[in-house]
């Protein structure tokens, strides 16, 4: 599918007159301290893929997914391999899993979501208002490109109709990831990795002993997980629920605190 853009670039003009017109006399007026850079505001792309997007059932949806991320830090606490490690590194193997497992989480509990356009409104509420964040604050709107992405993923994993020591063992091999940088104990985390592997090879000779391509197409699946980025699932999950809070640092004190 081509992911390009055709909206009219080429021109600032917007497709709602009304926003426009506010903008036009921005733009023309002396320029406040308090005031909104129209240039700066994300302009709607109309294309199928580049669209905005957000929950249709934010309320619901994000109780479950809630739920699941709950699931996913506790079971990192209870893994005594990890909780061995230097506290850098299992900050870093956080930073770098919580998004995989996470997603291993929804396809576990058959979590499923459907998404709408994000509000046209909100673009002119935030104008009107003056709510304009400051410079690094700017954050990654959920695309459908991306949420198709995850939506594949997600259905992938539910037609393997993985068993709770399948996802187990797979967790492991997301988790303990000697390919993040700058880990002190890189080597004891890949001998870790391959004993999950090795887990999750037996559990399945075990459970699915004439599909020998299972665990193959196991492995494939889960390296889908890479291509989900962790702020498609922060803006989609979870910030309507912790509004500008940072979510990393969130999962840090769930994971440390004892």
């Amino acid at each position: 599918m081509d992911n390009e853009c055709h909206c009219s670039a080429s021109s600032d003009r917007l497709s709602n007159p009304i926003l426009f017109n506010i903008l036009s006399q921005m733009d023309n007026s002396k320029p406040s301290q308090n005031s909104l850079n129209y240039k700066s505001v994300p302009h709607r792309c109309n294309c199928e893929q580049r669209r905005t997007v957000c929950l249709k059932r934010p309320s619901e949806i994000c109780k479950d997914a809630s739920a699941v991320l709950v699931k996913t830090i506790q079971f990192m606490k209870n893994l005594p391999a990890f909780n061995q490690m230097p506290p850098n590194d299992q900050f870093s193997l956080l930073k770098s899993c919580w998004a995989p497992l996470f997603i291993l989480g929804l396809a576990q509990e058959h979590v499923d979501f459907e998404v709408t356009d994000t509000p046209a409104n909100s673009m002119l509420k935030k104008i009107l208002l003056n709510q304009q964040e400051s410079p690094g604050m700017e954050r990654e709107q959920p695309t459908m490109a991306g949420v198709n992405k995850l939506k594949s993923c997600l259905k992938k994993f539910w037609s393997l109709d993985l068993s709770a020591k399948e996802y187990a063992c797979l967790k492991g091999t997301a988790i303990f990831n000697p390919d993040v940088p700058d880990l002190k104990a890189a080597l004891f985390i890949e001998g870790l990795q391959q004993e999950a592997q090795h887990a999750l090879s037996e559990v399945v000779q075990l459970l699915h002993p004439g599909e020998q391509e299972r665990f193959a197409r196991i492995l494939l699946t889960a390296s889908m997980l890479q291509s989900i980025t962790p702020s498609l699932i922060s803006e989609l999950f979870f910030r309507p629920v912790i509004g500008q809070a940072d979510l990393l640092e969130l999962l840090v004190d769930m994971l440390f605190c004892r």
